[in-house]
């Protein structure tokens, strides 16, 4: 593992940390997870966050909608696990709302229903009750909400 360069002024870590930042949107979490890491504390780390959050470096509604966006556009995340994701990154309930704003109903339910397609010619079941229990706890591990799985499933199949 590549051992962080030490900072030791405040301007220091300030630049890495808005090149960090610019990269990609951050959460406030892993920005103070950084900044220890680089050897930052106490009024310097804040002051730091302060200057990220003026400047628009950090944004935490931004952060939550693009990872919202993302999670569920490149993985198929369902809203639980979307909604799971966001509250271990200490993301506000108000930006959690502001996240699942950016999940189309209409996408949901097709990203949904490919995924039922998809996985279900792979399940290697003949019974076909087990088969739709093997499907919906795959769905649930993506995140999605049982009531929309199993009226999906019953769509489908």
């Amino acid at each position: 593992m590549k051992k962080e360069k030490k900072y030791h002024t405040k301007d220091e870590g300030l630049a890495k940390l808005q090149r960090y930042c610019a990269y990609q949107d951050r959460c406030h979490k892993e920005v103070r997870t950084k900044l220890l890491d680089i050897g930052i504390y106490g009024d310097d780390l804040e002051e730091i966050i302060v200057d990220l959050i003026q400047d628009n470096f950090l944004n935490e509604e931004r952060y939550a909608r693009s990872y919202a966006r993302g999670k569920f556009r490149m993985k198929g995340w369902g809203r639980i696990r979307i909604r799971r994701e966001l509250k271990m990154r200490n993301i506000s309930d108000y930006c959690m709302r502001k996240a699942m704003e950016e999940l189309d109903e209409l996408d949901y339910e097709g990203t949904i229903d490919k995924l039922i397609e998809k996985k279900w010619n792979t399940i290697r079941e003949k019974d076909e009750f087990k088969k739709r229990g093997k499907l919906a706890n795959y769905l649930a591990g993506k995140g999605y909400e049982s009531g929309l799985i199993w009226q999906r499933i019953k769509k489908l199949t």
